[in-house]
């Protein structure tokens, strides 16, 4: 994936749904934990020298998986270098699992399976499709998944 790097520092600079000075080992091999400021922006995770302004380094949080090391660590790896960990060393078990939960739920995905959910639940308990005011009903990629049909709309009584 491509980045235009100036607006890559520009969301960096963007209100953060989390942000805080952790520990962080990079995936090489020989790489030791420092102290970083890492911010998370969207579905992105920006990580700072703790006394500059622009990122030494963004992870996009998609097609990752977010594990918990231990009580105070956690680590994000990328499902196509899956041997390439990015460590996380928090100051306690609670931040740690706030991290956790944060990261995952940045994730483009779980947005997604979020809006199939609730689409699915609004049409069976309203008999309509919460998405169509907005011109999405055939929209494949919002499509539900369980084998609940949504309805078309019906056209004969206009």
């Amino acid at each position: 994936m491509r980045f235009n790097e100036k607006e890559l520092v520009s969301l960096s600079r963007q209100p953060s749904e989390r942000a805080a000075e952790l520990g962080m080992r990079g995936p090489k091999k020989g790489d030791v934990v420092k102290k970083r400021l890492v911010k998370l922006v969207v579905n992105f995770l920006f990580y700072f020298k703790t006394d500059e302004e622009e990122p030494l380094g963004a992870l996009l949080l998609e097609q990752c998986r977010v594990e918990r090391e231990d009580s105070q660590v956690f680590s994000i790896a990328f499902l196509d270098e899956a041997e390439r960990k990015y460590l996380f060393e928090c100051d306690s078990e609670e931040q740690c699992v706030e991290w956790i939960d944060s990261i995952i739920k940045a994730s483009y995905e779980f947005m997604r399976k979020n809006l199939i959910f609730y689409r699915t639940e609004i049409h069976r308990l309203t008999g309509k499709d919460p998405l169509e005011q907005y011109g999405i009903l055939d929209e494949t990629r919002f499509q539900v998944s369980n084998g609940l049909p949504l309805m078309p709309k019906d056209t004969s009584s206009m």
